[in-house]
């Protein structure tokens, strides 16, 4: 078999193996060993061939993979989730809300939760507020005086 067919052989199986193993390390050895089954077909000499596979997937590390990283791992500050994405959100008040004797519930999303008032004014049952931050398991609500939910 001739040396190029080995590169694009282990390229094509490194690029398989980064299914499995996150972060974009293993396809740039992959697209390195690629390049250079391509470049090999003109250049003999396998400690040449090594250099080029060395100095392609360093390349390719350093600039694709930052590329890539940012492409396919993009972190979103509008992306909120969890108990983050509470905030902002209409709740029914179920229980009146009283700060000063600890009572207060409201359902969210089909959700019953603990909620304070966020100024300390009571909030009768069956009123709509909006929940402005979150306090460990308690929801800090403001009332909207808006529309029913």
């Amino acid at each position: 078999m001739y040396p190029w067919a080995y590169w694009i052989i282990a390229g094509i199986i490194l690029i398989i193996l980064e299914v499995f193993v996150p972060g974009f390390t293993i396809a740039t050895f992959g697209a390195g060993a690629v390049i250079t089954g391509i470049l090999s077909v003109f250049i003999e000499g396998f400690f040449i061939q090594l250099l080029i596979f060395a100095i392609v997937s360093f390349i390719i590390f350093l600039w694709l993979r930052p590329l890539m990283l940012k492409l396919f791992y993009r972190k979103s500050e509008d992306l909120k989730t969890n108990v983050d994405a509470l905030i902002g959100k209409r709740a029914r008040v179920l229980e009146k809300i009283d700060n000063s004797g600890f009572t207060g519930r409201v359902k969210v999303g089909g959700e019953d939760w603990k909620a304070l008032s966020d100024t300390g004014d009571i909030i009768d049952a069956d009123e709509s507020v909006e929940i402005v931050r979150i306090d460990g398991v308690k929801l800090i609500v403001k009332k909207t005086g808006g529309e029913d939910l």
